[in-house]
């Protein structure tokens, strides 16, 4: 099987993306969020130059796949190598791009959050159906999710939970860990999993009660709204006049930083009033669009 069919998942509004990125041949993009390469193949198949950016390690198999593979792919005449990888957080994009000698790029994209391809890796750690040690770092930071559940007090917790999770019963389900770590450490997706369904009151559930819990941890040990917010700011100044930045967020918390900030730069213009959401047919075949939502906006002169 080719790397262009063996990829595991399919790349979210893969067509919106690029009518608001609205590629030119030999123009240089930064995919800050590469995953398996989905939305970078589109921008190459548009003639595009990426410098492709993630912090899985992981990545790193797919981007060789897709340097390979790009040999077939149309090119823009001295616009070689067409794809650069660099591992790293989408923080860090300034310095990444112009350790590989451009100064300005004519567009960026973010498409946020944790890929389908770590959910479905048990030994990650990120996903409560899948069985694996309780882990959650998308890269390589010191402290992992059970670090966090087995050390922080109990009020610590309960913020976490609350502000990442958006979570309202915050505090019965820190209070619930706490006991539990009592006995024996959390050490397991699926143990703590068990714990926070055991803290939650009876009653009919729209989805499984450990969601917003392991959303909240993700979030924290990654410190995934902080590297957001430098990113966006960081894009913006990369980007060249007229060029665009296109962001997919999967969850309120996300969307909200990046509503806000298309609003108040100075330097942008929204090209979404509202977000954009997934087709029908996209969500009913790829279930990670569903929560999709896409903001674009385009630099002005100052």
């Amino acid at each position: 099987m080719s790397a262009a069919t063996s990829l595991p998942h399919a790349p979210v509004m893969a067509a919106e993306v690029l009518e608001y990125l609205a590629p030119r041949p030999g123009g240089w993009y930064v995919d800050a969020t590469f995953g398996a390469g989905g939305h970078t193949r589109a921008l190459l198949r548009r003639g595009a130059n990426v410098i492709a950016i993630d912090q899985d390690p992981g990545a790193a198999t797919y981007a060789a796949e897709l340097a390979r593979e790009i040999g077939t792919l149309p090119a823009s005449a001295g616009a070689a190598p067409r794809l650069v990888f660099a591992a790293g957080n989408f923080r860090q994009m300034e310095s990444i791009v112009f350790e590989h000698g451009v100064d300005a790029v004519a567009g960026v994209l973010l498409d946020l959050g944790v890929s389908s391809m770590q959910l479905d890796e048990g030994e990650r750690g990120f996903a409560f159906r899948h069985e694996g040690p309780l882990d959650m770092r998308m890269g390589y930071q010191d402290v992992s999710a059970a670090d966090i559940v087995n050390d922080a007090p109990m009020e610590e917790l309960a913020a976490i939970i609350w502000r990442y999770g958006e979570e309202r019963h915050s505090r019965r389900i820190a209070r619930r860990i706490v006991e539990v770590r009592e006995n024996a450490p959390i050490l397991t997706t699926g143990r703590l999993a068990e714990v926070v369904a055991s803290a939650y009151p009876p009653g009919p559930r729209r989805e499984h009660p450990a969601r917003r819990t392991f959303q909240a941890l993700r979030i924290h040990v990654n410190d995934e709204l902080g590297a957001l917010q430098e990113g966006l700011e960081g894009a913006t100044r990369l980007l060249e006049d007229d060029g665009r930045l296109v962001v997919l967020s999967y969850h309120s918390l996300e969307d909200r930083i990046v509503k806000r900030f298309l609003k108040d730069s100075p330097r942008l213009e929204a090209l979404t009033k509202k977000p954009l959401l997934a087709s029908e047919a996209e969500t009913s075949t790829n279930p990670r669009a569903r929560s999709a939502k896409l903001r674009a906006g385009r630099k002005v002169l100052a």
